[in-house]
């Protein structure tokens, strides 16, 4: 069974920049694709960025973009999430996930194979 534990998540001002980890144990080798979704209060959890395993392609939400950078550490088994220029829009619970989806990870929540626990992450304006 795979297993994800997140952290890294806080409160920072508007501007500011925090990085999440997620760390990964179990066989990974099942799957295909690490990411991020998140969640703020009465919305649904969405997609935030990817990147394939085998490929280290990255692929992010147009809400994220040029901002956010996901990267994986292979000697550590652990995905990152860079996060700068954030804004209060970007309070949400952040959720580490991984799939075992071959054409690329799904962006539908329901679909995901494995997730983390989640980390919390406000924005003050």
């Amino acid at each position: 069974q795979v297993q994800l534990v997140e952290s890294g998540g806080g409160l920072v001002q508007a501007g500011g920049s925090l990085r999440l980890s997620c760390a990964t144990s179990g066989p990974t080798f099942s799957t295909y694709n690490m990411g991020w979704f998140r969640q703020a209060p009465g919305k649904e959890r969405e997609f935030v960025a990817y990147i394939n395993w085998q490929s280290n392609k990255p692929t992010y939400a147009d809400s994220v973009k040029g901002r956010f950078t996901i990267s994986f550490d292979s000697a550590r088994n652990t995905v990152y999430l860079q996060m700068s220029s954030l804004k209060p829009e970007d309070t949400a619970v952040y959720y580490c996930a991984a799939d075992r989806n071959p054409w690329g990870m799904s962006r539908t929540a329901s679909q995901i194979n494995y997730w983390g626990q989640g980390t919390q992450v406000t924005v003050s304006s």
